[in-house]
């Protein structure tokens, strides 16, 4: 696939999504970006197993996007030749009864990836300054302290909840966990096309619902506050990468790639073989061979 520096991708504090491309044009071939990351995706499926031998570091990936994003089928992709117990997906979905029993992030504790593992959010903890910023009467479920009407959500609640999040990921940064947050820049034209195209063909007519709609009437107050979560919360251990998304196959590159280049900065490899295997190697060798024999 022709370069593209996916540095440029890297939040910033200057970050702003309406001057982000949804789309990169740099006249590469639909069969030579399948197999750009075929390359990128076998490439991250060896790292995985150097990591599970070397047992010292995990791998957070969050995905967050609109609705149409590509979310799924990125996942599918990319991982699709990992080891099946190497990654563990977790869609969030609106919380449970039982969710709603804990604070915000003990869902969230609880599907972190063990060290040697990749763990993906589909929707993660950002949907808690995200989808409640734009609906605050979902946090009256919470049941928190002191919020008993919308009227009770201040500014201070925001930055406090923002605050958590950055010292969630930096608990998760210092014991191991390597965080990479990918949003999926996607055009609001480009999202119409494929809402029409879920009602135009009847296998991809369960996909669709009528709230998709309505959340589209709300695209304006959903970017104005990913940039502003995205912005504060894109530190050095925990980097927001803005994926241009109008273009499925290029995004899921992207993404791949800026994975596989981000864990290559660390120290990751299989552990070195005892002394004293390597000693008697040979002897294990025949007596293996001399079984065959037998």
């Amino acid at each position: 696939m022709k370069h593209v520096d996916t540095r440029e991708f890297k939040v910033s504090k200057t970050t702003s999504l309406k001057e982000q491309p949804t789309l990169i044009n740099n006249d590469t071939k639909d069969d030579e970006k399948k197999d750009a990351l075929k390359e990128v995706s076998k490439d991250l499926s060896k790292l995985q197993e150097a990591m599970y031998a070397n047992n010292r570091y995990s791998v957070l990936i969050c995905l967050q996007g609109m609705d149409t994003s590509g979310k799924d089928s990125l996942i599918r992709e990319i991982f699709k030749y990992f080891n099946a117990r190497g990654v563990m997906v977790y869609s969030f979905k609106q919380p449970t009864s039982q969710e709603l029993r804990h604070d915000y992030l003990w869902r969230h504790y609880e599907a972190l990836p063990q060290r040697g593992k990749f763990g993906v959010f589909n929707r993660s903890h950002y949907e808690n300054v995200i989808v409640t910023r734009v609906h605050p009467e979902y946090l009256l479920k919470e049941n928190m302290p002191g919020i008993e009407k919308v009227e009770d959500v201040t500014d201070d609640f925001w930055k406090n909840r923002i605050e958590s999040i950055n010292n969630f990921e930096k608990h998760l940064a210092e014991n191991g966990t390597i965080v990479l947050k990918f949003f999926l820049h996607l055009s609001k034209e480009e999202q119409r096309q494929r809402l029409l195209r879920r009602l135009e063909l009847k296998s991809h007519n369960w996909k669709f619902s009528p709230g998709d709609l309505q959340e589209r009437e709300l695209w304006d107050k959903y970017q104005e506050y990913y940039e502003d979560a995205l912005k504060k919360t894109s530190t050095p251990h925990a980097p927001w990468y803005v994926i241009p998304a109008d273009d499925k196959k290029a995004s899921r590159y992207f993404v791949a790639k800026i994975i596989l280049d981000e864990l290559q900065k660390y120290d990751i490899h299989e552990p070195e073989v005892d002394e004293k295997v390597l000693e008697n190697i040979n002897i294990y060798k025949r007596k293996l061979a001399s079984e065959e024999l037998d």
